[in-house]
């Protein structure tokens, strides 16, 4: 068994390891207040945007050189990840869910991915091509910043330096249940089931020109709310794990106080037994 200035020294770091996990939740919760009311307010508009865009899509015959469907010999993945951990599973399951895409799903294709996060770049430059990475951006997280890597995005796919684009990422729910995504970027897809959930209609300006126009911005809306999303999930990540520390924190430290307590008391016991040990050797 430890001596007691060893259980004293442990229940110390405990206390203190406790008080930082706290600390953190504390400010992770708050942090996720603010996440969550952008993602909830972002979430409708990109979904309807989405959704009568590719309705219009599939209702033109323009040439739309974002929807130009190619043979998939190069991909590239958008993975979206966090600059610090102490989240839990939050930025391994993405490790899993890019690894899975490149070596599994398009495995027959040259796999390329663009870094937007400190932990992913960390990660996927050790095994794969990363075309480019952008730690930056959660300091200063809004639509500007994320509309230029969406550009940049579009101007690859327009050049054919890839065929295919996805984004994968952390979907939030809850602050305790986050959903990894994978989705289609680029080529647009079309879905004549939402033409006609759209109904018939008088475009002014054409069509034509409506989708052309609406193509770059809701593609842009696209990855915003995708890196809304993952930030959101983060700060809940990261709430649920220091959540979870802090209690496994506590027991930590309350098994600590009964075997300090315990050892003490068999210190006494033992200074008492020698000191009657000692007296009735003197009285004998």
């Amino acid at each position: 068994m430890a001596n007691l200035k060893e259980i004293r020294n442990r229940i110390s770091s405990v206390s203190s390891t406790m008080q930082i996990t706290s600390a953190m939740k504390m400010v992770s919760a708050a942090k996720l207040k603010k996440a969550q009311d952008a993602i909830t307010a972002m979430r409708p508009y990109s979904n309807k945007l989405t959704e009568i865009l590719q309705g219009l899509s599939s209702s033109i015959d323009s040439d739309n050189k974002y929807a130009q469907k190619r043979n998939v010999k190069k991909v590239l993945i958008v993975s979206i990840t966090s600059n610090r951990g102490l989240c839990g599973g939050f930025n391994s399951n993405i490790f899993k869910k890019s690894t899975e895409l490149a070596n599994s799903v398009y495995n027959d294709s040259d796999v390329s991915f663009v870094a937007i996060g400190k932990k992913g770049n960390d990660f996927l430059q050790k095994s794969f091509n990363v075309e480019s990475n952008h730690i930056d951006i959660f300091d200063n997280l809004n639509m500007e910043s994320v509309s230029l890597i969406a550009e940049s995005l579009m101007q690859m796919f327009v050049n054919e330096d890839f065929d295919k684009i996805d984004i994968v990422y952390n979907k939030f729910k809850n602050a305790a249940t986050q959903y990894v995504m994978t989705e289609n970027f680029l080529p647009v897809e079309n879905n004549e089931k939402t033409e006609e959930a759209i109904g018939d209609y008088i475009f002014e300006p054409e069509k034509e020109e409506i989708v052309l126009e609406l193509i770059p911005k809701s593609l842009k809306t696209q990855l915003f709310k995708a890196v809304l999303d993952s930030h959101a999930s983060e700060h809940g990540a990261r709430m649920t794990a220091m959540h979870k520390a802090t209690d496994n924190a506590g027991d930590l430290k309350k098994d600590l106080t009964l075997t300090y307590n315990k050892a003490r008391q068999a210190a006494i016991t033992a200074e008492i037994l020698e000191i009657v040990g000692g007296a009735e050797a003197l009285s004998g």
